[in-house]
């Protein structure tokens, strides 16, 4: 299936405000947090039109009990995807079709918590690495299907500015 890198729609804040509010809603009892990440995540920035929300536990072990409210949701669990990122529960939004919704649900206090923030931040400071950003993005989806390739290619450029982000941060603290 190709890859769709759509320019940015000033709706999503609000959709991921209305979909937080779903998901607070139904499992807000083990949520600490919840927070608007990846592309739709920054203003101006062209992306899949999906929204991804990372929502924080205190615990990962209280996942289990969010599992059957947000099937009430229109979401799916996967569970595939923890071999690979053992920290993360994953969720797609399947009703309505197509996608529109990711949940990333991990630990507040981990690395993946951290760096997806990070990002995410980071980009909205600096719209020039943002423009980059979008511009190897829009390049990767006219070469790669949706996957695997796609997201590790993505992924050399993330490291690089979160590399970037904790190199400043140790400068910062040793001055």
């Amino acid at each position: 299936m190709p890859i769709e890198i759509v320019d940015y729609d000033i709706a999503w804040p609000r959709q991921f405000e209305e979909e937080k509010g779903r998901i607070l809603g139904a499992i807000g009892r083990h949520v600490a947090a919840v927070e608007h990440i990846g592309s739709t995540a920054v203003p101006g920035l062209a992306a899949k039109p999906i929204i991804d929300i990372l929502v924080g536990l205190r615990s990962l072990a209280d996942a289990m009990n969010c599992i059957d409210p947000l099937k009430g949701l229109g979401y799916e669990y996967v569970p595939q995807w923890e071999a690979e990122l053992p920290e993360r529960r994953y969720f797609r939004r399947v009703v309505p079709r197509p996608r529109t919704h990711h949940i990333h649900m991990v630990e507040t206090t981990s690395e993946f918590w951290r760096r997806q923030l990070l990002f995410r931040d980071y980009l909205r400071a600096h719209p020039e690495d943002a423009r980059a950003y979008e511009t190897l993005k829009r390049h990767l989806a006219s070469r790669f299907e949706v996957g695997r390739h796609y997201a590790a290619a993505k992924s050399v450029f993330i490291r690089t500015i979160l590399d970037k982000v904790d190199r400043a941060s140790t400068l910062t603290k040793d001055s």
